[in-house]
């Protein structure tokens, strides 16, 4: 769950986190992991497909300087709501930035656990893990590696796998 479409990337090309530097780093990091089926997403029909994953975020729409009201956050989040219910299988959710976090913890009722980067807990029928979004903001100024992006990602597979 990340925050929003990007107005370059999403928003432009009609699905979430492609087209631009946050999708490269998501798409490679699903390819490593086994959650797709190839290491790009440049547009909606690229042939890209998703195993045991899902990609949303807590806006439909690009806020103003990545920066949401409020109302934009509770306008849309009937949305998740429903996507959760649609998920009903789903057992891990990564949330890609401090916002999707705390959209994600008042969608579920967590209350009391802070944001940190690749903290990982359990709550109801979730593992919820916390990654820095891989804006470019994050990744070229360092506050986001590649090494620690794939340790998230690592992570969900686990749990994954030990589910199964």
């Amino acid at each position: 769950m990340g925050l929003a479409p990007a107005a370059h990337g999403g928003n432009r090309t009609g699905r979430m986190f492609t087209g631009d530097s946050s999708g490269d780093w998501l798409a490679k990091v699903l390819y490593d992991f086994g959650f797709a089926n190839k290491s790009t997403s440049i547009s909606s029909n690229d042939g890209l497909i998703l195993n045991n994953a899902y990609i949303t975020a807590a806006l439909r729409c690009v806020p103003p300087e990545n920066k949401p009201t409020k109302d934009e956050l509770t306008n849309c989040s009937d949305y998740l709501k429903i996507e959760l219910e649609i998920l009903r299988n789903a057992k891990v959710i990564i949330c890609l930035g401090k916002i999707a976090y705390d959209c994600c913890c008042k969608l579920i009722g967590i209350k009391g656990i802070k944001f940190s980067h690749a903290k990982s807990f359990y709550f109801k029928r979730f593992v919820i893990i916390c990654s820095y979004h891989p804006s470019r903001q994050n990744t070229q100024t360092g506050r986001l590696k590649w090494d620690q992006w794939s340790k998230v990602f690592y992570k969900a597979k686990k749990i994954l796998d030990e589910i199964k």
